[in-house]
């Protein structure tokens, strides 16, 4: 048979090792040794000659030919699976006789126990030993048999049936150094993603299909992509994991030092104005309108504007809890201080009339009554809320594909918008307050620039809701900064804008005299 047939092919043989100095002994081999007369005869058929003594029309041997020129197929250089069968044979029974010699009276005849009991390692390493059925379990080796034209081939092996090994692992087989046959190189595609079988195909027939969202395939021909973790994402080929980004509002990013320097900036803007009020703190237009509760407005203002820094940066536990509870409760003295004002107005129009019994409610005892009452309230919120189910840092890895979300976790919703609620409730009676009261004379206008505060801060708030419900990661943050400043800027300019511009650029309109004629 043409030896080229066999080219490819797979085979099992009995286990066998290379056993060290084997191929140096072939190769010192003497024909000329009276030792071995097997050798001899062995010589002059592989090499077709015969020796001086022999007469024969043939070549003479020399005893210098090499074993190595001859064809693979007449003669194997390595150790075959029956060599190394006989090596193991031989070897148990020198170690049977070599156990023997410690019996005082024994026979060749129990020679026989003693093999079946054998247990040792050979030169190689492996364990020769016999099991109950009295044979030897050294397992299959899987060979591949790889052929060149020069009649010579290589005995590859690919695998092996291990009998000993763990249920799982008693086969294997490496498919990547199998050499195939001519006619099976026709296969399927090399996938870089996972392979999927044709309907009514053969089995080595399938298509490359790409691995769907959040999987990836970093083998070839995989039968099926796997999920990253959680942490990672795939990349664009899908062929690796890359870590997430963290995702929160940050001082380095654009959107971060943008929110923070107008934080600053109205901050700056409320601490002039402060000043200007303070310089000019005995003028009418400062007293006409309770000038404590003016002060404590300005003062909670400028607080409101330095809050929402604590909502810029990676969140802390120590931010966490501040943030959301300094808001609530600074924005509500902001909002009683402002229905404070307004009721003022109210009441010092009302005492105005003969008779009426209102004087007694016009000081500065109700104002400060009306913002420490509804402030009270909000710190009681915000102490029961960090109490029973406080904000902590938390991390978001499942809302964006490619990033993970630092955020603040508020804890209970419920509190937190009871926060928000309270707040929109005070609002929304300082704005009723004010609209009943805008029509009072000049004197008292202040409630007109109060109703249109109010309104500013009603539609921001109410159009914070839904921004804040369909926002993810660091807008949502930047969403609720936006919307303190928005609605803190609001009532700083409506209250306080035409008061500065009379101080400031009219002060001839800043006297008695002119309040009087104004009303």
């Amino acid at each position: 048979l043409d030896i080229q047939n066999f080219h490819g092919a797979l085979s099992f043989a009995i286990h066998s090792s290379e056993v060290k100095e084997f191929h140096r002994f072939l190769l010192n081999l003497n024909p000329h040794s009276e030792a071995d007369g097997f050798i001899r005869l062995f010589w002059q058929q592989a090499f077709g000659c015969q020796f001086l003594d022999v007469e024969t029309e043939e070549e003479f041997c020399t005893g210098e030919e090499k074993l190595e020129s001859l064809p693979g197929a007449f003669f194997e250089m390595q150790m075959t699976s029956q060599s190394y069968s006989i090596y193991n044979a031989v070897y148990a029974v020198a170690h049977a006789l070599h156990a023997m010699l410690f019996v005082k009276e024994y026979t060749l005849a129990l020679l026989q126990p003693f093999l079946r009991n054998i247990l040792f390692n050979n030169s190689v390493g492996d364990t020769v030993f016999f099991n109950e059925k009295r044979e030897l379990e050294g397992g299959f080796d899987i060979i591949n048999w790889v052929t060149f034209p020069n009649k010579s081939f290589l005995r590859v092996k690919v695998g092996k049936v291990d009998p000993q090994a763990p249920l799982g692992s008693d086969f294997s087989i490496d498919e990547k150094i199998i050499t195939w046959h001519q006619s099976f190189n026709q296969v399927g595609p090399n996938c870089s993603y996972s392979r999927q079988r044709k309907e009514g195909e053969p089995f080595c027939c399938y298509d490359c299909t790409p691995c769907p969202e959040g999987k990836i395939s970093n083998q070839t021909d995989m039968d099926d992509c796997f999920q990253c973790q959680e942490d990672r994402y795939p990349n664009q080929e899908r062929n690796q994991c890359i870590s997430k980004k963290e995702n929160f509002l940050s001082y380095e990013a654009p959107l971060g030092i943008s929110l923070a320097l107008l934080a600053l900036a109205f901050s700056a803007t409320t601490a002039l104005v402060f000043g200007i009020f303070i310089k000019h703190q005995n003028t009418p237009i400062v007293k006409a309108n309770n000038r404590n509760l003016t002060y404590t407005l300005l003062i909670s203002l400028l607080l409101c504007f330095l809050c929402s820094l604590l909502f810029i940066g990676r969140p802390q536990l120590l931010t966490c809890n501040l943030r959301q509870t300094a808001f609530g409760i600074i924005f509500s003295v902001v909002v009683s201080s402002v229905l404070a004002k307004t009721l003022t107005v109210v009441l010092a129009f009302m005492a105005t009339k003969p008779g009426s019994k209102m004087r007694k409610w016009v000081g500065k005892r109700f104002s400060t009554s009306i913002v420490l009452g509804c402030a009270s309230i909000q710190a009681s919120i915000c102490i029961v809320w960090l109490c029973t189910d406080p904000p902590f840092p938390d991390l978001d890895i499942h809302s964006l594909p490619e990033e993970v979300i630092v955020e603040c976790n508020e804890g209970s919703a419920n509190m937190f918008y009871s926060v928000l609620g309270y707040m929109g409730l005070l609002a929304l009676v300082s704005f009723i307050v004010a609209f009943f009261a805008r029509k009072l004379p000049d004197t008292f206008n202040e409630a007109k620039f109060i109703t249109f505060s109010m309104l500013v801060f009603c539609s921001v708030w109410l159009s914070f809701v839904p921004s804040y419900l369909s926002t993810k990661g660091k807008y949502i943050v930047a969403v609720e900064i936006f919307s303190i400043l928005a609605s803190s800027a609001g009532i700083l300019g409506c209250i306080f804008s035409p008061k500065c511009y009379i101080i400031v650029f009219k002060p001839e309109l800043n006297s008695k005299g002119q309040l009087k004629k104004r009303n």
